[in-house]
C-alpha cells in the first residue's frame, strides 16, 4: 500500500457523493488510491464501509485492517485497467472447474463429491446456460465450447468492482461455478467455501488435522468471506 501515511493525520472519515459515485473524505479531503487516482466507488454502502475502516485506525495506519479499502484500490488501480485480461483469466476456470474433476477412488469420496457438486452443475446448466460435464481423474478434458462461451460472456458482464470480488471467489474456491453461485445467493458463503474443500476435508477425516494447513484454510475462508461481502457492497 505505497503512498499511505504511516501515522493517522485526520480526525473524521466520512462517505460523500461525488461525480460518478461515492468517495471517502478525511476531514473534508478526498481519499486517493495508491496510484493517486480518485477513490470513487459505486455505492454509498461501500464508501461507508471504507470510511469506517479509516475511522478505526489509531495512531499508526495499518492497511492489513482495511480490506474493503484494499479491494476498492485494486478495482480502480488494477482491474479497471486490465479488465479483459482479468476477465479472461477468471473465465478460463470454467474449462477446468474444480467441480468437474472427481476422484477415481475411493468410491466413498467420489460419492461425496457427486452428492455435493452435481446439484451445482445442474444449477449452472439451468441458471447460467452452461452444462459442464464431470470426469474422473485429474487429466484435463475440454468442456463444451458453447458452455465456456456462455460463462465467459457472464464474466465479462461484471463491473470492475464486481470482478475484483469475483476474482477472489473463483481463485480461492477453484471453481467458476461456485463463484457464480455465491454471487447469486445459491447458498451461504461459508457453505460454498466448504463445498470447495471436500477433498481436503476427506484427507483430514482419514489422516488427521495439520495445524499449519488448518491455519491456511481459515485464512482462505476469511478471504472468501471478504470477497463475498465486497461483492454485496457493489450493489
Amino acid at each position: 500500500m505505497s503512498g499511505w501515511a504511516a501515522k493517522k493525520f485526520w480526525t473524521k472519515a466520512t462517505a460523500a457523493p461525488v461525480k460518478g459515485g461515492f468517495t471517502v473524505q478525511l476531514d473534508g479531503r478526498s481519499v486517493r488510491t495508491p496510484a493517486k487516482a480518485p477513490l470513487v466507488v459505486p455505492t454509498m454502502a461501500m464508501a461507508e464501509a471504507i470510511a469506517a475502516e479509516w475511522d478505526a485506525q489509531e495512531d499508526q495506519v495499518d492497511p492489513a485492517t482495511m480490506p474493503v479499502t484494499r479491494s476498492a484500490n485494486a478495482a480502480i488501480d488494477k482491474v479497471a485497467h486490465q479488465f479483459d485480461e482479468v476477465a479472461d483469466m477468471i473465465a478460463d476456470y470454467g474449462d477446468a472447474d474444480l467441480l468437474c474433476y472427481r476422484a477415481d477412488s475411493p468410491m466413498e469420496l467420489a460419492a461425496r463429491q457427486a452428492e455435493a457438486w452435481d446439484p451445482l452443475l445442474d444449477w449452472a446448466d439451468k441458471k447460467l446456460g452452461a452444462r459442464l460435464a464431470p470426469r474422473s481423474g485429474v487429466l484435463h478434458a475440454p468442456q463444451d465450447p458453447r458452455a465456456i462461451a456462455a460463462l465467459r460472456t457472464k464474466v465479462h458482464s461484471l463491473t470492475p468492482f464486481q470482478l475484483t470480488a469475483f476474482h477472489d471467489l473463483v481463485g480461492i474456491s477453484g471453481s467458476l461455478v461456485i463463484g457464480f453461485a455465491d454471487t447469486a445467493g445459491y447458498a451461504t458463503a461459508d457453505s460454498l467455501f466448504d463445498l470447495s474443500r471436500i477433498d481436503e476435508n476427506w484427507q483430514i477425516e482419514h489422516w488427521g488435522e495439520d495445524d499449519e494447513a488448518t491455519e491456511i484454510a481459515e485464512k482462505k475462508r476469511a478471504e472468501f468471506l471478504h470477497a463475498h461481502n465486497f461483492y454485496l457492497l457493489c450493489k
